[in-house]
C-alpha cells in the first residue's frame, strides 16, 4: 500500500502537500470548506514585525492563465498574531510554517527570535522578495551577499527548520539557492510570484493600485518547474516546489524536477478542495506505478 507520508529535513509530513503562504489566511478561512488536518502542512500569510494594511486597491486581476496580485503583505503584524492567531492554530493537529518578512534584517530577527519562543510551530519561511531598505531597495533574494547574510542571522536565533523562499525574479537562481544554503537553510522553497503588470487600454493606466504586481497561476508553471530542476542540481538541500500546480500531474511534474514536497496557492482560489483532490491523485498513481512513496520519483527527471 502506498504512503503519502513526507520527510523533508527533519519535517515529518503526512503528506507533501502544503499550502503556499498568502493563498491560505491563517486557516479559518478554508477551515468550513476543507479538512485542514488533511494538509501536509499549513504555510500561514506572511507576517511582519508591525502590522501592515497593503497596497492600494484595485489589488487583484485575472491574467490568461493566471492572476497578478498587489497586496501588499497586508497582515495583522506579530503582536495581534501571537494574541489573536496562534493559539487557535496551536490547537489544530498540523505543522504549522510561519512565513516571515521584513525591510530589514533586523526586522526578520526579531520576528525570529519571537516566535522562536513560541511552542506548535514547525518551522519559519523567509519570504525573500522583500526590499532591503538599508540596500537601497534591492530584494534580499536577488543579490548572493545580502540572502546569504539574511539566512545566517535568522538562523543564529532560530532553532527549528529554516526555508528559504527564493525569487524567480533573477538570472541566475542557482547562484542564490547555493547561497541559502551557506548561510544555514535547511530547506529551500520556490518559487515566489513573477513581476508583472496589466494596462486598462480603456484609461491607459495601470489597473493595479501599485502598478506592478505578482504573477501566478499556471502561467508561470514551467518557469517553476524548470528553477525546481536547477535548484535540486545546484543544492542537496530538500526543496519544497510551488507556481501554478493545480492538479496531480501539475504536483507530479515538480516531484520529477526535484522537489520533495509541493505547495498549492492560486489553484485554492478556484478550487478549495484542490489539495485534498491531488493527495486522492498521487495515491492512485503510486499505486498504478507500483511505487510505495514519492520518494522514489524525486528527481527522476535528473536521470
Amino acid at each position: 500500500m502506498p504512503s503519502l507520508k513526507t520527510r523533508i529535513a527533519s519535517l515529518a509530513l503526512e503528506t507533501p502537500l502544503l499550502t503556499a503562504s498568502g493563498t491560505f489566511g491563517f486557516g479559518d478561512e478554508y477551515a468550513s470548506l476543507m479538512r485542514l488536518e488533511g494538509l501536509g502542512g499549513l504555510v500561514v500569510k506572511t507576517l511582519t514585525l508591525k502590522p501592515r494594511s497593503g497596497n492600494p486597491p484595485p489589488r487583484l486581476v485575472e491574467t490568461p492563465a493566471g492572476m497578478l496580485n498587489a497586496i501588499g503583505l497586508q497582515n495583522p503584524g506579530l503582536k495581534h498574531f501571537l494574541k489573536a492567531e496562534l493559539p487557535h492554530l496551536q490547537n489544530r493537529n498540523i505543522p504549522l510554517i510561519i512565513s516571515i518578512a521584513g525591510d530589514t534584517e533586523e526586522e526578520y530577527v526579531a520576528l525570529a527570535e519571537a516566535l522562536d519562543r513560541q511552542t506548535g510551530i514547525a518551522a519559519l519561511e523567509l519570504n525573500l522578495s522583500c526590499p532591503n531598505v538599508k540596500k537601497g531597495g534591492i530584494l534580499f533574494g536577488t543579490d548572493v551577499v545580502i540572502l546569504e547574510s539574511l539566512v545566517s542571522k535568522v538562523r543564529s536565533v532560530w532553532n527549528k527548520p529554516l526555508i528559504a523562499k527564493l525569487t524567480p525574479n533573477v538570472t541566475a537562481v542557482a547562484d542564490l539557492a547555493r547561497a541559502a544554503a551557506t548561510g544555514g537553510a535547511d530547506i529551500l522553497s520556490a518559487i515566489n510570484t513573477l513581476r508583472g503588470m496589466v494596462i486598462d487600454v480603456a484609461t491607459g493606466r495601470p489597473l493595479l493600485g501599485n502598478r506592478f504586481g505578482g504573477l501566478s497561476g499556471p502561467a508561470v508553471r514551467p518557469v517553476a518547474v524548470k528553477m525546481i530542476y536547477e535548484i535540486f542540481e545546484a543544492t542537496k538541500l530538500p526543496l519544497i516546489g510551488m507556481g501554478g500546480i493545480m492538479n496531480t500531474d501539475d504536483a507530479l511534474q515538480f516531484i520529477m524536477a526535484g522537489a520533495t514536497a509541493v505547495a498549492v496557492g492560486t489553484a485554492n482560489f478556484v478550487e478549495p478542495q484542490t489539495i485534498p483532490q491531488i493527495a486522492a491523485g498521487l495515491n492512485d498513481y503510486l499505486e498504478k506505478a507500483g511505487l510505495e512513496s514519492l520518494h522514489e520519483l524525486v528527481g527522476v527527471a535528473h536521470d
